[in-house]
């Protein structure tokens, strides 16, 4: 998709690869304005996926980073009320929370969506025994609780990348 396009392709997945290679090298100081540009795309399904895309990418390049704080509220102001970004965009902060060791609750941990509940219970950014603890004893699927219960085990396993 990132080399040359086929006239056959429909053009939202050649727009969506265009808006893919665009936010891959985006700066920091047009990164909002571009992301406001992908989101009034009329394929709102495919703009979100673009940006979701993007929002994944650096949350965790940066998820310790001190910039992140920043980075997340000019994201929040981007996605507005677009309920799945939104709440990615806020369990990627929850995520953070824990990983730092910054205030977080159990019902934050145990409502959030699977995907919140298996990364957190697969990264070795999550040293918290009190959140794996949780996780291994509620989390929603047995792969989240075994992989917690793993990590409560054995917490010098080698780090796994998000």
């Amino acid at each position: 998709m990132t080399g040359s396009h086929n006239d056959d392709e429909p053009l939202e997945h050649r727009r969506y690869a265009r808006y893919l290679r665009a936010l891959d090298s985006v700066g920091e100081a047009e990164e909002a304005d571009l992301l406001a540009t992908v989101l009034r795309d009329d394929d709102a399904a495919m703009a979100e996926s673009a940006v979701n895309h993007h929002l994944e990418r650096r949350a965790a390049q940066q998820l310790t980073s001190p910039q992140f704080p920043t980075w997340a509220t000019m994201m929040a102001t981007i996605i507005g009320d677009r309920a799945f970004l939104a709440r990615r965009l806020r369990e990627w902060t929850l995520l953070r929370s824990v990983a730092l060791g910054e205030p977080w609750t159990d019902e934050e941990l145990l409502t959030a969506s699977d995907w919140f509940q298996r990364t957190a219970a697969a990264t070795q950014l999550v040293t918290s025994a009190a959140a794996l603890s949780l996780l291994a004893k509620h989390g929603r699927t047995r792969r989240v609780r075994n992989a917690a219960s793993r990590r409560t085990q054995r917490p010098d396993q080698r780090p796994r990348l998000i």
